[in-house]
């Protein structure tokens, strides 16, 4: 009979395993998500597995975030766009999804997360932001390149014309550099460099920095993460003079030929919210948009959290935030910023 329990260390390779083999399961199911929400934040996770004869048959990571401001929550899985239960049976997705709202009950939450990207319980509350860009990567890369719109081409093609040259880094420093810079332009507070070390550290191979420069100077970077054969973009920036240099468009084909090289199949673009350059810019790149299913479970919560920085209330605190010096805020940005997911 399947059973549901949590992940032991011992465990961590069996649910690697069964993560690259479930077609529900993403990167952000890989178990090294829990050392990095735990060392890097400062919650408590709860990586549920279900099993069966000793066979993993579905898996649940999930974490809790307690904050006096943005409130209680166990979500599935904070810091990451793709989420909730991967399982191979239908017996093992029900009870990972019963003990889920159990343990939401016990720890009288605010509310329970799914970060599905398919709906899983349509009668829950859900929020309509977020959606998400993916496309086929061309075996050719020539191909690929005929493949970007017209306009956008012609920005990849300024890109070559002025200079740029694209470098995989060894560490992060370069590109925490032109992140953080990027955040504080746009009143956000940024994660911290450690965090972005730890992801090297813990995913290794399968997460890579690419930096774009000029003359030596970096100008545009990008964390991405590696997964079956699939490349995911999932944090840049870029400096002030990248808009001019079309290094932005020039970075993305870098990552996308280099990706192609190597045999890779699926560019995924991530995670934009509706209205927004980001969104805008990836539909001028030729990807079309896929919601993402977010859904609630709620319990002390009366609707669904609203964390946007698109919210009016934020707007004063985002003005204010540009304001700071770089290395303040990049000194308590991650005591905010952690506490959001």
């Amino acid at each position: 009979m399947t059973a549901v329990r949590l992940m032991q260390p011992e465990d961590e390779t069996k649910w690697d395993a069964f993560v690259e083999t479930c077609v529900d399961a993403t990167f952000f199911h890989r178990s090294g998500w829990k050392k990095i929400i735990e060392r890097a934040f400062g919650h408590k996770t709860y990586f549920l597995l279900a099993e069966d004869e000793g066979h993993i048959t579905g898996i649940l990571p999930l974490a809790e975030i307690r904050h006096f401001l943005f409130g209680h929550s166990l979500s599935s899985l904070p810091f990451c766009v793709y989420g909730g239960i991967a399982a191979m049976t239908d017996a093992a997705r029900e009870l990972l999804d019963a003990a889920a709202q159990e343990l939401a009950s016990e720890l009288n939450v605010d509310y329970l997360e799914y970060r599905n990207i398919r709906p899983h319980h349509e009668d829950w509350p859900s929020k309509d932001l977020y959606v998400t860009f993916r496309k086929a990567i061309d075996p050719d890369v020539e191909q690929n390149m005929k493949n970007i719109p017209r306009k956008q081409r012609a920005m990849v093609r300024s890109g070559i014309k002025n200079g740029l040259e694209a470098e995989i880094d060894a560490g992060v420093d370069r590109f925490f550099d032109v992140f953080s810079d990027n955040m504080l332009r746009h009143g956000t507070p940024a994660l911290s460099r450690s965090y972005f070390s730890l992801l090297m550290d813990v995913f290794g191979k399968d997460c890579e920095v690419l930096t774009v420069t000029r003359e030596g100077n970096a100008v545009s970077s990008v964390l991405s993460f590696y997964f079956k054969d699939e490349v995911l973009p999932y944090y840049a920036g870029d400096m002030p003079e990248a808009r001019l240099l079309a290094a932005n468009d020039f970075k993305y084909w870098e990552l996308m030929k280099r990706a192609c090289e190597r045999g890779y199949k699926i560019f995924d673009y991530g995670r934009s919210k509706r209205g927004t350059g980001s969104f805008d810019f990836k539909k001028n790149w030729g990807f079309e948009p896929t919601p993402l299913n977010y859904e609630y479970l709620l319990h002390k919560a009366k609707r669904v959290p609203d964390q946007n920085p698109l919210n009016p209330k934020y707007q004063l605190f985002i003005k204010a935030w540009r304001r700071l010096p770089k290395q303040v805020a990049n000194a308590i940005g991650p005591y905010i910023v952690k506490n959001l997911g």
